[in-house]
């Protein structure tokens, strides 16, 4: 079979190793893979590339992509669904890999339901490890241990200055960073999407800390953490195609108030990209690779619109109208969280 491979939405650290394992897999299997630069980008400008075995040569510890990525969505592009019809009849595509989040795999659930279905499997892939029906997705493991390292290192400049550090983390709607770097670096408070963050309360924790003789704290915050009315902090009302704001800038608007409510110093932090960079650990290799090899197992069974994932330590294949969904955090493990304070 001819597969076409695509990178969408934001990037990880493992997505070279998924790549890799998928082309060597499709090669030992008699298959052709051709490389979709820039995501649905590439399919709806018809760039695509051979991807042999000297393509992926040393890059298995690579962060980023080597074919690129893009939050491009045909189906918000006039005449983009046609065009990715088009390039995937002009070049004789027989089926798509779609290695992302939920918006990039979105596309290919989409793509299934079309009245000339173009066969399409996801491999999750996103830092915020959000994805239902996968206990790990692509470069979640990498970027909570960037994230738990900074953590750490925020501690004692903290501690030297008797302030209160507020560390923003990406994760957008789903908590799982925040929580598990924030219990990993000894956060004294974290905050997350499924749980509104109540001010009062927050400063109340913290001046007990301050009364217990502790005259610092971390507090780790979600990017996508609401307040108590329900809002989450934007940087822009602009979003982009699949209809998601700008976070961020919830650490600065928690550093004022908490200020306030607390007499202490407080400052803030925002991780960023930088969750996003490096290279990958070696779970994160593991866990690319075992995926990247179930992904043509799926091409193999023909068994499109599913996704290849990860459950108890084993690889199984789950349809994308049951994995398409956001999968919220541990409550137990937040509850766990909170007996730190």
């Amino acid at each position: 079979m001819k597969i076409g491979v695509l990178t969408g939405g934001g990037d990880s650290s493992a997505i070279n190793t998924a790549i890799r394992a998928i082309v060597k897999r499709a090669e030992k299997d008699g298959h052709n893979v051709l490389g979709i630069h820039d995501g649905w980008a590439g399919l709806v400008e018809n760039r695509l590339s051979p991807l042999k075995e000297e393509d992926i040569t040393n890059i298995l510890y690579r962060g980023g992509t080597i074919l690129g990525t893009s939050r491009t969505n045909p189906f918000k592009i006039s005449g983009g669904v046609d065009k990715v019809v088009s390039t995937v009849k002009a070049n004789d595509l027989e089926a798509i890999v779609a290695i992302g989040g939920d918006d990039t795999i979105g596309v290919a659930h989409k793509l299934n339901k079309l009245p000339q279905p173009i066969p399409a499997i996801g491999v999750p892939q996103t830092i915020d490890n959000d994805i239902a029906g996968t206990d790990y997705a692509i470069g979640f493991d990498t970027a909570m241990a960037t994230a738990t390292e900074a953590i750490e290192r925020i501690h004692t400049t903290a501690e030297s200055h008797h302030r209160i550090i507020v560390v923003e983390v990406m994760g957008r709607d789903a908590g799982h960073i925040a929580l598990e770097s924030g219990i990993a670096g000894g956060a004294d408070i974290i905050l997350i999407p499924e749980e509104p963050i109540d001010i009062k309360d927050v400063s109340a924790r913290l001046k007990a800390m301050q009364t217990k003789g502790k005259r610092f704290a971390i507090v780790v915050v979600a990017e996508g953490a609401t307040l108590s009315g329900g809002e989450q902090v934007v940087r822009t009302k602009k979003t982009d195609m699949f209809g998601h704001a700008m976070l961020g800038g919830i650490a600065e608007y928690l550093s004022e108030e908490l200020a306030k409510n607390t007499g202490m110093e407080t400052r803030f932090t925002i991780l960023g990209h930088l969750q996003r960079g490096g290279n990958p650990t070696a779970f994160d290799r593991l866990i690319a690779t075992r995926l990247g090899f179930g992904a043509i197992e799926l091409v193999n069974q023909k068994k499109w619109d599913y996704m290849v994932c990860i459950q108890g330590n084993k690889v199984i294949f789950v349809s994308l109208d049951n994995a398409l969904q956001v999968k919220p955090v541990d409550k137990k493990l937040y509850e766990l969280a909170k007996k730190f304070d």
